[in-house]
């Protein structure tokens, strides 16, 4: 996808740009640091996210740099007392700033949550810093989407999905990524002929009311649409009176097969979609066209489809737009991005946190990487764990928040490392993956959690922990920053309840 923003790093706010001033100024710019990318809660009060968005990020970082006309920009800007406000000496800096960074994340199509690294970014202080914005503004939408989608997916497994949203995405931009991350999270086909082009995503679409409305009848308006289009007939019914047009729809469709071709289906896009799509079925089935799609759309998401399922609708097909690309009942992701390791000037790593009166909100130091936990092809835990201090044979994991709650994982265990690497030293050593095998990324995902996990009311919480010395690291940088190292803790004798 060509946008003029596509690999500016003027794609930020204002105060990474301030904060990569002060590092240039300070000579800190060059230190070695960590960033972990993580958000706090799942999504439409669900109990998983699917991660989305990565090739996005490559693209972006693959054509990172200052343009001339950034840097022209960047000259312009003023402090309050009217004079520039970054010296001439650091937008030369900027002009010649390469990505350098060592960059890990989870593959697209993943199942995460929350606290665990989505993106681990490791490099240059300035850069890690510069590339906040963007990443997070990548992978929470993209994250968002993928995991609305897949929730409708869940609702109707055996059923066809196509994505209709860009008229009411929130801008091109919106539009097209949402695209690809409902594909991603489990949709067949968009209506988006640029994201089909960009992505290779299966496009599909027929008319509109306003076909309907520009004839004389609408029997008429079927009639030439199957004329001038005989291989791509699903036409909708419902501009006048639904039942009649599912009648005409019948009619043209045996003027059809008598020149060889079939009608696909017809499309509902008001009323009670339950009752009429039974009715349709019926008057289809009795005509011959039992092969025939019922299409459904009009505002829907997957409670609607759901519901729509428990009254015996006969849909086969959903067409969605407005609430799955604009996630409308959860417009955001909250993912953060937070500084948790700097290399000293002694070579060693020095563990940093945010503190705050909320536990949720106190970030986890290290350099982080997520262990994932499995038993017979199942998901049973992931653990977090700082890569510096390694891992033991038999490794216990603690609940982030309550040291009491243990759980051991032994060799009859299967595991993982979910984060890869993705870009060493700003290079990219990561083999992309085709859209389709993201997309049976997620399924297989999907299929291998609890089925509690999956569920839309309070769902089943899945078990995430700090791995033992990391918990004691956290806890004791806490104790630290609050004035009470003398309490340091090591829970390595503590008495424990499995979680």
């Amino acid at each position: 996808m060509e946008n003029n923003y596509v690999g500016s790093a003027l794609l930020t706010d204002l105060y990474q740009l301030t904060m990569a001033y002060g590092y240039w100024k300070t000579g800190k710019a060059e230190e070695q640091a960590v960033f972990n990318l993580y958000f706090r809660k799942h999504p439409f009060q669900g109990g998983f996210t699917v991660s989305c968005g990565l090739e996005s990020v490559i693209r972006y970082l693959d054509n990172f740099r200052f343009r001339p006309a950034d840097l022209e920009y960047l000259a312009t800007l003023r402090g309050a007392d009217q004079l520039p406000l970054f010296d001439s000496g650091f937008l030369d800096y900027l002009q010649s700033l390469e990505f350098s960074c060592d960059l890990d994340a989870v593959p697209e199509g993943t199942l995460v949550f929350p606290d665990e690294p989505l993106v681990r970014v490791t490099g240059p202080i300035i850069q890690c810093q510069l590339l906040e914005t963007a990443l997070l503004n990548i992978v929470n939408f993209q994250s968002l989407v993928a995991t609305k989608a897949a929730r409708m997916r869940l609702v109707a497994p055996d059923d066809k999905f196509l994505e209709f949203g860009l008229r009411r995405a929130q801008g091109p931009d919106g539009g097209v990524t949402a695209s690809r991350a409902a594909y991603i999270g489990g949709f067949d086909a968009t209506s988006n002929l640029f994201a089909g082009r960009a992505y290779g995503i299966p496009v599909k679409g027929t008319h509109a009311h306003s076909w309907v409305m520009s004839f004389d009848s609408e029997k008429a308006s079927f009639e030439a649409y199957a004329g001038h289009m005989p291989n791509n007939v699903i036409l909708l019914v419902d501009t006048y009176d639904t039942l009649k047009g599912v009648r005409n729809a019948i009619e043209v469709g045996k003027a059809l097969e008598k020149k060889g071709h079939r009608l696909l289906g017809i499309r509902l896009d008001s009323g009670d979609l339950a009752y009429l799509s039974i009715e349709s079925r019926k008057l289809l089935d009795e005509n011959g066209f039992k092969d025939a799609s019922i299409v459904a759309s009009n505002d829907l998401d997957e409670y609607i489809i759901k519901s729509l399922k428990e009254q015996g609708a006969r849909i086969d097909t959903w067409g969605v737009g407005t609430k799955l690309v604009t996630a409308y009942d959860q417009p955001a992701l909250g993912g953060v991005y937070k500084l948790a390791a700097i290399r000293g000037a002694d070579g060693q790593w020095h563990y940093k946190l945010k503190l705050s009166e909320q536990s949720v909100k106190i970030s986890t130091p290290g350099i982080l990487q997520v262990r994932r936990f499995k038993k017979n092809g199942v998901f049973v835990a992931d653990m977090i764990y700082n890569e510096e201090f390694g891992l033991e044979d038999t490794v216990r994991m603690i609940h982030p928040y309550d040291f009491t709650k243990q759980r051991s994982f032994d060799e009859t265990f299967t595991s993982e490392d979910l984060l890869v690497p993705v870009y060493r030293h700003g290079t990219l050593v990561y083999n992309l993956p085709g859209i389709v095998d993201i997309r049976e990324r997620t399924r297989v995902q999907l299929s291998s959690i609890y089925e509690g996990t999956r569920r839309f009311t309070n769902p089943h919480i899945y078990q995430v922990g700090l791995e033992k010395k990391l918990f004691e690291l956290k806890t004791n940088l806490i104790l630290e920053r609050r004035g009470t190292a003398e309490n340091k803790i090591s829970v390595s004798d503590r008495s424990k309840t499995d979680i």
